[in-house]
């Protein structure tokens, strides 16, 4: 459909990977790209939930390679394109150039937000391939709004088409999120996105206030299936921005019949906003956390919640993940003591 007021880019399959502790199966994938092609969604991402090479010991191995999961969502596609998401230091430019042969469209290449510099090589190498271009400034809230314009302009200047505020911790706040986006929008030539977490309730509210403040990339998934408490929701965002009067270019029935009938069958548990999640947005905890602290916490038997709690006051970012079972077991003799008082 032409004449959107933004892209909206589904995330199900990647970022819902968390959530399914990297246990996608071919058929799942199949159906939920089946689904969102006949929606009319343009961009969906398929890929292990940290992106490209992520399947490992350290961050959860696939059931099934990520590869087998492009091609199989590739072909069940009319209209809509394969995004996939690259870490530099997880993922290699070999395995991009693997994802492509297998169906891949799209790259978000994704940062911590003071690390934009990792990824010019990538950056590179995207544009070469003739994919769509992405800059993702994840843990958006940890860099005051000078830095980040530095670092999206880094992106901009290595070949990123678009730059997204990641909101990886769902820490952010409508306010701050207007903020961000306007500076981009000030600052920068190349399109803004936004991407989402529900940890403190407020993902489809900072999606409003990315949209309004000028975004025109924004990030769903369906039943709202993601790291942490999940993601801004696909099938709310298209009804909230319809009945606001935005031309989303999603048929929200259809929308609605993948996130019901395809997508809900296979979910894990619900997408709620718990108190380990809230306290990850509480404290500004990288939303992936959330499954790396639970099992850490019944291991050692302490609350899952002192260790988020922890985890924020070190500013614990992606690629950390030992550091939640270094907590746990310092922490593991302190059981009648608050780790506020740490």
């Amino acid at each position: 459909m032409n004449n959107r007021s933004f892209e909206i880019v589904d995330v199900t399959l990647r970022d819902g990977s968390h959530s399914m502790r990297h246990a996608f199966t071919k058929e799942q994938v199949r159906e939920t790209a089946r689904g969102l092609d006949k929606a009319g969604v343009n961009y969906f991402e398929v890929s292990h939930g940290d992106g490209l090479g992520g399947s490992s010991m350290q961050y959860g191995l696939s059931k099934v390679d990520e590869l087998e999961l492009i091609e199989a969502a590739a072909a069940e596609c009319s209209q809509a394109k394969i995004s996939v998401l690259l870490i530099p230091g997880i993922g290699t430019k070999n395995d991009l150039n693997d994802a492509v042969k297998v169906g891949a469209n799209m790259v978000r290449v994704a940062t911590h937000v003071t690390e934009a510099d990792v990824a010019k090589q990538h950056i590179t190498l995207a544009r070469e391939l003739g994919l769509k271009t992405i800059g993702f400034l994840m843990m958006a809230h940890m860099a005051p709004i000078e830095k980040l314009i530095e670092q999206a302009k880094l992106f901009e200047s290595y070949g990123a088409e678009v730059v997204y505020v990641t909101d990886s911790a769902g820490a952010l706040l409508p306010h701050e999120v207007t903020e961000r986006i306007t500076a981009l929008k000030n600052e920068l030539s190349c399109e803004i996105g936004f991407h989402g977490h529900n940890n403190l309730s407020m993902a489809m509210a900072n999606t409003l206030a990315a949209v309004q403040a000028g975004a025109t990339y924004i990030d769903g998934s369906l039943r709202a299936l993601g790291a942490g408490s999940g993601n801004t929701q696909t099938e709310v965002m298209v009804a909230v921005l319809e009945k606001m009067g935005y031309h989303t270019g999603v048929d929200l029935y259809k929308i609605l019949d993948v996130a019901n009938d395809v997508v809900a069958k296979f979910m894990p548990r619900p997408q709620e906003v718990t108190g380990s999640s809230l306290m990850m947005g509480y404290s500004g905890v990288y939303s992936s956390f959330l499954l790396h602290t639970e099992k850490a916490a019944k291991k050692f038997n302490i609350d899952e919640r002192d260790i988020l709690v922890k985890l924020g006051k070190m500013q614990a970012v992606d690629g950390q993940e030992d550091l939640i079972y270094e907590i746990a077991a310092r922490l593991q003799p302190l059981l009648s003591e608050s780790t506020y008082d740490i």
